[in-house]
């Protein structure tokens, strides 16, 4: 599969353990560095990656995100027979939660919206294996509800001067955020079954 000539499936060396669905940002791509980190992560743990490519500027303002989001990770599986999902969404993303959820998929919330408290009654609600990555300085992060998470369960990291993007205004200190991140995506995926 692709999507304007970049290919937007990878199969891991040997075989796969599984199938993760990476839904991106309103104005993150998958070939942004956080969803790019991983899917490498993803391929080297033994996972079939699939990536959604979306082009937000036909969702209309009254289109509701979550089903909006939901569509598209439908129609990622649609085709599909893995006996273990994982999804990765980031932002926007993040509004496959309650999908999730319903389903008790394992998943990985990279800068998930916590302020808004039906998404994060969704990530309450999963009983799949969750990682939650977010930053102090974002405000779309609500570190109080990130708390709660991670006591009800969730694998959280948590960066003090971290913003929306994962960064900040020092390239190398964005670096070593983002290296940061990736650590934390390989010691989850390491530990799922």
């Amino acid at each position: 599969m692709t999507f304007g000539g970049l290919s937007t499936r990878w199969e891991p060396t040997g075989e796969s353990r599984g199938l993760a669905v990476i839904a991106p940002g309103r104005a993150y791509s998958p070939a942004a560095p956080l969803l790019e980190f991983a899917r490498q992560g993803l391929i080297q743990h033994g996972f079939t990656v699939q990536q959604i490519w979306w082009d937000t500027t036909a969702r209309s303002q009254g289109d509701d995100p979550e089903r909006w989001v939901r569509r598209h990770v439908e129609e990622a599986l649609a085709r599909e027979d893995a006996d273990h999902v994982v999804i990765v969404g980031k932002s926007l993303g993040t509004h496959a939660a309650s999908y999730a959820a319903e389903r008790g998929l394992d998943a990985i919330w990279l800068t998930p919206l916590l302020v808004e408290p039906a998404l994060a009654e969704a990530i309450a609600a999963n009983a799949g294996r969750q990682l939650l990555v977010g930053g102090l300085a974002d405000e779309l992060w609500d570190a109080a509800v990130a708390r709660e998470l991670a006591d009800a369960g969730c694998d959280v990291l948590e960066v003090a001067d971290a913003d929306h993007g994962m960064g900040t205004a020092d390239a190398v200190r964005s670096a070593e955020i983002h290296l940061e991140v990736a650590r934390a995506v390989d010691r989850f995926l390491g530990g799922l079954p």
